[in-house]
């Protein structure tokens, strides 16, 4: 976790800086970015992101469980798996992932996809369902084994067969999304998303398996998020470590409104910090006492 003397007052959750190349700093944050800490780089990646603001015990991070109880409230005594619907688009190397979760599906279509599905797991012993046409569940039975499987982060946008999982479960379920896949892509539902000119839900992503965890402490109290897995945990936190507020920005594409979330939140936090969580790892922390460090140069550009 990023160090800071006190619990902050605001976290900004951010993405990877790369998404923000090209767009310059205006003047004023330029100077507030070096005169604050940039604190050493943390561990990347959005899962060690949330890691970094919520604690879990038992430790592991079994978000299908996390995200279950919030979608349907039966996650407990029962291990569970994401099973999310993906839209693959085959190129010239292999099947590049293009979609996972919002492929924008009624709940019609979702029901008439998973009607087809659930002879398949079933027959494999996994309970298929989806309190939200975005997130798919399969319901784990006791002692079952899985391969390890890629979280959607390091998925999304690269080769499917990259991420396949490995071993003697892997190939069982390398198995069972193969047949998955040739049940998607003759689907009526698929021809006719296809031919209204939208994204056919053709594959599947597994991951986030385990149990709900016993407690979750989140080091925030409040948390201001449209994203399911953050607004999860935030509903899991029985207890806070202080009394800060995370915004989560990471579906923010342009810069603009990232500085002037900045500004306004060191204007509002008095003497408190701002802490700058970035998903590639980097991160400031901005007290607004920092302002005196006159003679630092301005920032010239995030990276």
């Amino acid at each position: 976790m990023p160090v800071v003397e006190a619990a902050p007052a605001v976290v900004l959750l951010l993405p990877e800086r790369r998404r923000f190349a090209g767009q310059p700093l205006s003047p004023a944050l330029a100077r507030v970015l070096a005169r604050g800490d940039r604190n050493p780089d943390v561990e990347p990646g959005e899962t060690a992101q949330l890691a970094r603001w919520f604690d879990l015990l038992p430790s592991g991070w079994s978000l299908a469980a996390i995200t279950r109880q919030r979608d349907a409230g039966d996650a407990a005594g029962q291990a569970w798996l994401r099973a999310d619907p993906a839209f693959v688009r085959p190129d010239m190397t292999g099947a590049r992932v293009m979609a996972i979760g919002e492929l924008g599906l009624s709940r019609a279509e979702a029901d008439a996809l998973l009607a087809e599905l659930r002879p398949l797991f079933g027959d494999a012993g996994f309970a298929l369902s989806a309190p939200d046409p975005a997130r798919w569940y399969l319901a784990l039975p006791a002692g079952a084994t899985l391969p390890a499987f890629s979280p959607p982060e390091t998925v999304l946008g690269d080769d499917l067969f990259l991420h396949l999982p490995e071993g003697p479960e892997g190939r069982r379920w390398r198995a069972l999304l193969n047949e998955a896949q040739v049940l998607l892509h003759h689907h009526p539902v698929n021809a006719a998303r296809i031919a209204a000119g939208r994204v056919p839900a053709n594959s599947l992503c597994f991951w986030g398996a385990g149990r709900l965890p016993d407690r979750v402490r989140g080091k925030v109290a409040k948390v201001a998020s449209d994203d399911a897995t953050l607004a999860s945990l935030a509903a899991l936190a029985t207890e806070t470590a202080g009394e800060g507020t995370l915004l989560d920005l990471r579906a923010v594409r342009d810069w603009m409104p990232v500085e002037t979330r900045v500004l306004e939140s060191l204007a509002s936090a008095g003497g408190g910090t701002v802490q700058l969580d970035f998903a590639d790892g980097a991160a400031w922390t901005l007290r607004a006492g920092q302002r005196w460090r006159l003679w630092r140069r301005p920032l010239a550009a995030l990276a």
